[in-house]
């Protein structure tokens, strides 16, 4: 049996991101003060230090900003996907996420690629976000 791929730890910041992408949902915070989205969640508002905030969906569609292609697994537990890509994205809304791109060989990838998110079930009680290109 190959060793278990580590999952997303959902904690007090974190928790209802998570609950929106198990509801296939991307959910992002936006400060109630500045209005400024943001991500990673967090307790306080890097812009204007607020600790109020709401959370918005939203299009989940965005543009390649980086990537790289992973030849060798992070651990034990991804050597069965290599080789694989982990991209960093930008929203249409203005926030990068890290991820993987999905749907597409390594040699396919290009910055500027318009991409969309995509949810895969890691576990019953996590699923993770990913993005794929736009069309595939």
């Amino acid at each position: 049996m190959p060793p278990t791929k580590p999952l997303p730890q959902p904690d007090a910041e974190s928790r209802e991101f998570w609950e929106g992408v198990k509801a296939r949902r991307l959910q992002l915070q936006r400060c109630r003060a500045c209005r400024h989205l943001r991500f990673y969640p967090r307790a306080v508002c890097p812009h204007c230090l607020s600790g109020e905030h709401e959370w918005v969906t939203v299009s989940g569609r965005g543009t390649l900003y980086s990537f790289t292609v992973c030849h060798r697994g992070a651990s034990e537990a991804f050597a069965a996907d290599v080789p694989y890509i982990v991209a960093l994205v930008d929203l249409e809304e203005g926030v990068r996420l890290l991820s993987n791109l999905v749907g597409c060989q390594p040699d396919q990838a290009r910055v500027g690629m318009p991409v969309q998110v995509v949810f895969e079930d890691a576990s019953p009680e996590i699923t993770l976000y990913k993005f794929k290109p736009v069309g595939s």
